[in-house]
């Protein structure tokens, strides 16, 4: 079985009151931790004492991460992605900008708010020596920015041989209904690992932003190529009081290849 998480954790230097990070990042790497994922893809996690402080707490841990880069205090986060050293070996890894030219550091397309990146890993797993690539994203949030982001991951993504199992997770900054979850999802894309244990969808909402009750949408997504079998998935919806463990649930999926 391969353990797949994907969590947007929000950035260490957002002001959110009660929610600020210093008060919830025990909580957010408990939540990690209470689901031990063998592959683990963050969001918004700065280059600084955030991302030391998960690192620190997740010491048995590939930990790769490249900054966005760009102007101002946001040039420091990351989409990293983690790789448990007891389930794979890492036999290579990589990173490319969302963009027109996805390898300049910090390029931007489609006008994309931020610079985007996705990082990815060709692994071993060491259950059976099979070869598996990982990749982690956060795409944009302007409306062009959404799609031609998807537009640069489908691309890469189509010249993954065909043969190897492939894991995409991350936060696509829309929902289930869009065009962009129809180009990664169609036309022998991959499957998405939540609807295929709940077909129907239904209460698969991530974003919450600290509990409003008006902002739930299902933007976080793990999606997988047809070499898995789906055992199980879930939405890690733990809160202590009005202490949540971001501003996105995590999302979780248990996969098994197949035979």
């Amino acid at each position: 079985m391969i353990r797949v998480m994907s969590f947007n954790v929000r950035y260490g230097l957002a002001d959110d009151g009660v929610n600020h990070w210093h008060n919830r990042k025990h909580l957010a790497l408990a939540r990690i931790r209470a689901f031990g994922p063998d592959l683990l893809g963050l969001q918004e996690c700065r280059d600084d004492e955030q991302a030391d402080f998960l690192r620190a707490g997740l010491e048995d841990y590939h930990f790769f991460g490249v900054r966005r880069q760009g102007p101002g205090d946001t040039a420091l986060e990351m989409a990293p992605l983690l790789v448990r050293r007891a389930a794979f070996t890492l036999l290579d890894r990589g990173c490319f900008w969302l963009s027109e030219t996805p390898e300049t550091p910090g390029s931007m397309s489609w006008g994309s708010a931020y610079p985007r990146t996705a990082t990815w890993a060709r692994l071993a797993w060491r259950r059976t020596g099979g070869v598996v690539v990982f990749v982690k994203t956060h795409i944009d949030y302007e409306p062009f920015a959404v799609e031609g982001d998807a537009r640069g991951l489908r691309n890469w993504l189509d010249r993954v041989d065909r043969e190897t199992p492939l894991i995409v997770t991350g936060d696509f900054n829309t929902a289930k209904d869009s065009d962009v979850y129809r180009m990664l999802t169609g036309a022998g894309g991959l499957l998405d690992a939540f609807r295929q244990v709940r077909p129907a969808g239904g209460d698969e909402a991530t974003f919450h932003a600290f509990g409003q009750p008006e902002q739930p949408t299902d933007i976080d997504w793990i999606l997988v190529s047809n070499h898995f079998n789906v055992r199980e998935v879930l939405i890690d919806r733990t809160r202590r009081g009005k202490l949540f463990p971001s501003d996105h649930y995590p999302v979780a999926t248990i996969l098994d290849r197949r035979v």
